[in-house]
């Protein structure tokens, strides 16, 4: 359906349109009116280690001189002691009667405590900020006078940044102002379309039961130019604009009052959705036969979030946390945009072909920026800044590890750029092999691959080695033995390469994994740590979670482990349902490998099933759909997969069925020339 028939539609449907648009803006300007203006106050406080275990130098009589200990699990009980009830009960007595927070300081190295209370009262605000630091150490007192700790040995508290002088924050109000105006819009729009497919149904049938159908006037054809709102819109053109506003705008860049899911990519992926939902219940298009296996997956995953968020509603949670559950709602809404509109939406395998290949050429060069940030010792996305939009992640400035700068191009994070990389190479080789390709000049079926596998090392990191590792390990084996041993001696000299061209590089990847696997790593350490912090969340909501995206750093601690976020923030459930989702796309993958008739369509499969192998393991080394553009490739991957799937299946179909069958011309009676 084009965006003139849209259009068109919505004009003769104006009594839907105009109503619940003017109902919205009216509800909209209600609450601008009477919701008020909300403040908020902070103050920091650092736990101090106790002198007899830090055996620090002389403080020379400054106590904040002994703040940098570790202390995380002395800061994570004290923050658990502030969120039970009892404390809720003794705090109200006190007068803090508005919503407070206790939570690690962003990107912070020691326990540095940051302590907020939001309210409408800015006087009032500003008090119970000061009466909640407090009681903070207060509580931190009495919870090691009940542990009989000696007082030498007591860790104590000391606020380095007093109660701030209350803010406005407006945000959360223009997010209601907005979530009204949307849903009315919305609504509006869904119901116009719904009538006028009942309209078209209606049509159809009335011209079915008409025996005698009036004789129309022929009509000269005309032989018109459609004008860009008159052209058919497809899924591949609108997931290409997605892949291209999600590869070269920054993914740390969003709406303001959307948060991190609010990338220009994501709502453009949004507005992709209702512009399925309007040609489907137009009429126009229905979902492409074969597809439902990845929308079941995704109904799966539906199914955990939903029960996350009614879990989240039950329990007593933070403001910052409702609102990381409606966030949550609204990302998960992009993950199935991209699962129906690859999937259900894709109706002709040559433009499925057209959308991967720009996949893969645009990731290419996402790649090439990873390249000159690398050697530049740069972040070129530090340069970007789009009005309206502003950056989501704190601290997104270049990255170092031992001598080398860590690239990140337009990503969030080089963790992100790494594992998005990973989860496309794949496709990237395969493309390269593919016959119907073997007529372009080598630099550009093999640009992309050599851009991509030589990006990664340059993360370094262990997440970048171990997803080029798989991909090898999935694909080289498949391939005949001339490939193969070719395969291996270019990723051989490709070490050589890279020894050459950047000293001291493979030296500092391999010692990565020298301290992982003596555990001598500040960061495998760190991690460790956090394993077993989050085991006291889970044990409090074991099957549902505490809501889907409400585990946020700025409020617990990063978890670097997707599973382990799943768990924290869906349960059980979810966890299941995330594996249900990387078995998907695994299962796809081996699927389309087995019924391919084709060589191409063998390593096609077989790049599905590397493909999703890698973000299977990788999830395990970060928080993987924590970011938007790792989350919406391997999104959009699987659901491609299960297109993939269809169309080879009914190829396979097509071929089984026997055709008519022809009586060869020798069975029947020839003429005899008479003599």
């Amino acid at each position: 359906m084009s965006l003139g028939e849209i259009w068109a539609i919505l004009r003769r449907r104006w009594y839907f349109m105009v109503p619940f648009t003017l109902l919205s803006l009216l509800g909209g300007s209600y609450l601008y009116v009477t919701v008020p203006v909300s403040y908020q106050s902070q103050s920091s406080v650092a736990l101090l280690d106790s002198s007899a275990v830090a055996r620090l130098a002389p403080t020379f009589g400054n106590p904040i001189s002994n703040a940098g200990g570790s202390l995380i699990v002395t800061a994570d009980g004290l923050f658990r002691t502030l969120e039970k009830s009892d404390a809720t009960k003794e705090l109200r007595g006190r007068g803090v009667t508005d919503p407070y927070t206790a939570g690690f300081a962003p990107q912070s190295d020691s326990p540095l405590l940051v302590l907020s209370v939001t309210g409408n009262d800015r006087d009032k605000v500003l008090k119970e900020t000061r009466t909640l630091t407090t009681f903070a150490g207060e509580q931190l007192n009495a919870l090691q006078a009940a542990a009989k700790v000696p007082p030498a040995y007591l860790v104590q508290t000391a606020p380095i940044v007093l109660p701030q002088t209350p803010v406005a924050k407006s945000k959360s109000r223009y997010q209601d102002i907005a979530a009204v105006v949307i849903l009315g819009v919305v609504s509006a729009f869904l119901l116009s379309i719904l009538m006028e497919g009942v309209a078209v149904v209606r049509r159809r049938r009335r011209s079915a039961t008409d025996a005698a159908p009036r004789p129309r006037k022929a009509r000269a054809p005309q032989r018109v130019r459609p004008g860009p709102p008159s052209r058919r819109v497809d899924a591949t053109a609108i997931l290409t604009v997605y892949v291209v506003l999600a590869f070269f705008i920054p993914s740390n860049l969003a709406l303001p009052a959307l948060g991190g899911v609010g990338t220009p990519a994501n709502v453009f992926a949004l507005l992709g959705l209702l512009w399925y939902l309007a040609t489907w219940l137009g009429g126009r298009i229905l979902p492409a036969p074969g597809t439902r296996l990845a929308r079941v997956a995704m109904c799966v995953l539906g199914a955990a979030v939903l029960a996350a968020y009614v879990a989240d509603a039950m329990r007593e949670s933070s403001h910052q946390e409702v609102l990381g559950a409606d966030r949550g709602l609204i990302g998960f809404l992009v993950w199935v945009s991209l699962v129906v509109l690859t999937s259900a939406a894709m109706q002709d395998r040559g433009r499925l072909d057209v959308l991967m290949r720009r996949v893969v050429v645009l990731g290419s060069v996402v790649a090439a920026i990873g390249f000159y940030d690398f050697f530049a010792a740069t972040n070129i996305a530090d340069s970007v800044h789009i009005p309206g939009l502003q950056t989501s992640v704190a601290q997104v400035s270049a990255m170092d590890r031992g001598a080398f700068t860590r690239p990140r191009a337009t990503t969030a994070q080089p963790l992100e750029f790494a594992g998005m990389l990973a989860i496309l190479l794949p496709f990237a080789v395969q493309q390269a092999f593919d016959p119907v390709r073997r007529h372009l000049p080598v630099l550009r079926r093999w640009g992309p691959v050599l851009l991509m596998a030589g990006a990664l090392p340059l993360t370094v990191s262990r997440t970048s080695i171990i997803g080029l590792l798989l991909a090898a390990l999935v694909m080289v084996p498949r391939w005949k033995p001339a490939r193969r041993w070719a395969a291996i001696g270019v990723m051989t000299a490709s070490v050589a390469f890279f020894k050459v061209l950047v000293p001291g590089l493979i030296g500092t990847i391999t010692g990565l994994f020298a301290s992982f696997v003596s555990n001598s790593d500040s960061s495998t350490q760190a991690r460790t740590v956090k394993y077993s912090a989050i085991v006291p969340y889970l044990k409090e909501h074991p099957l549902f979670g505490r809501g889907f995206g409400t585990f946020t750093p700025d409020l617990y601690f990063f978890t670097d482990n997707q599973y382990m976020l799943a768990l924290a923030e869906m349960g059980v459930a979810g966890l299941l349902a995330l594996l249900t989702l990387f078995i998907t796309g695994i299962h796809q993958g081996g699927a389309i490998r087995r019924l391919a008739r084709t060589e191409s369509d063998r390593e096609l499969g077989q790049a599905f099933f590397a493909s999703s192998l890698v973000a299977l393991v990788i999830s395990a080394t970060f928080d993987s759909l924590s970011f938007p553009m790792f989350a919406g490739m391997f999104f959009l991957m699987l659901g491609a997969g299960a297109a993939y799937l269809a169309f080879i299946r009914r190829e396979a179909m097509t071929e089984a069925v026997p055709g008519p069958r022809r009586t060869p011309e020798a069975e029947f009676p020839q003429p005899v020339e008479s003599r």
